[in-house]
């Protein structure tokens, strides 16, 4: 494997100086939990668990990053769409997430925490 270059940051321009084309960007980051499988071998307790522990360690955050985490179990139909709208949450019966056997035990063990300004998600 090659080694990582990651680039050097104080040579990146502005790649939009007016604002004119860049609404926002985007950058996903995907890694199981240590201790857990990947998603497709989960079990329902695990799901659980693995929501009880990142809900809890989001909670403790503060600053810019302080928010409120979302279980999607129990959230109103007309929440989960609007999140779904807005591209912060996927949709159930997503093809891609059932072809990699990602959707048992949905909605169990999962939701969203975003910051107050909703430019921190996870």
């Amino acid at each position: 494997h090659p080694p990582k270059d990651w680039g050097d940051v104080d040579t990146l321009g502005n790649l939009d100086p007016n604002g004119n084309y860049i609404i926002s960007t985007r950058v996903r980051c995907g890694r199981s939990m240590q201790g857990y499988p990947f998603n497709p071998c989960l079990t329902e307790a695990q799901y659980k668990e693995m929501e009880e522990k990142v809900s809890s360690t989001l909670s403790g955050l503060e600053g810019e990053l302080k928010g409120k985490f979302y279980p999607l179990n129990g959230m109103t139909k007309d929440t989960q769409q609007k999140l779904i709208d807005d591209h912060f949450l996927f949709k159930e019966g997503d093809r891609f997430l059932q072809a990699a056997n990602a959707c048992r035990f949905w909605p169990t063990g999962r939701g969203i925490y975003h910051n107050d300004t909703k430019t921190f998600l996870v």
